[in-house]
């Protein structure tokens, strides 16, 4: 029979160290993910708060949209995202525009052979947003160059950068407007916790969206198959 699941609570200590990756076990990655999403529970206002925002800004008289970002695995979390708005989440709605900027493959690799690296998503930033637009950018350590610039070139524009990074401060925490950070050394930790992130504001921006008097017309457009 396995042993029983314990439900002592874990402490930080506990988590084992990066230096130690070649002895990592699967418990040691369930305590690293248990004892970082703490850091999300006590984030969930603030993901609320942009899930509302989101739906003000795509929602309002200027149907504004959503640009989203990151490297690695973060770019599949920012495709992830755009995914959501212009699918759905749970709820049947309309459709809502989000660009993920990282998936624009002939945009990327035009862009890196005739300018610097850093240009990667500040360019497109600049083709594609306007002020009052949102911009999620997402990087495990905080620190890509190509994103931070891309958050610099956003605010310059007047867009609302939201951004999610691990353990703070970092240089995309402090350029943004707002910042859900997650404090783990592990990239793996960080990016499941920034999964669990993205649904929290997928389901805060549904209910925005979908609260009476709804803010869209779900009369409109396709419904979801049987």
């Amino acid at each position: 029979m396995p042993a029983p699941f314990s439900t002592a609570p874990l402490r930080a200590a506990e988590v084992v160290s990066p230096d130690a990756c070649t002895h990592l076990t699967g418990q040691d990655h369930v305590t690293s993910l248990t004892v970082a999403l703490r850091d999300v529970s006590a984030q969930v206002e603030t993901l609320d708060r942009w899930g509302r925002l989101m739906a003000d800004v795509l929602c309002g008289p200027g149907r504004g949209r959503l640009l989203a970002a990151g490297n690695g695995g973060s770019a599949a979390q920012a495709q992830h995202l755009t995914a959501e708005l212009v699918g759905r989440y749970r709820a049947d709605r309309p459709p809502f525009s989000a660009i993920c900027l990282n998936a624009e493959t002939s945009s990327l690799t035009a862009i890196a052979n005739d300018y610097p690296a850093d240009e990667l998503f500040a360019r497109q930033v600049e083709a594609h947003g306007r002020a009052g637009d949102v911009v999620v950018l997402m990087s495990t350590s905080g620190r890509s160059p190509n994103v931070v610039a891309a958050a610099r070139r956003a605010r310059e524009a007047g867009m609302t950068v939201l951004a999610m990074t691990g353990p703070a401060p970092n240089p995309l925490a402090a350029v943004a407007d707002d910042a859900f950070c997650v404090d783990s050394e592990w990239t793996a930790t960080v990016q499941e916790c920034h999964l669990v992130a993205l649904h929290l504001v997928c389901a805060a921006f549904d209910s925005a969206v979908l609260a009476e008097p709804a803010r869209v017309s779900t009369g409109n457009h396709v419904g979801v198959l049987p």
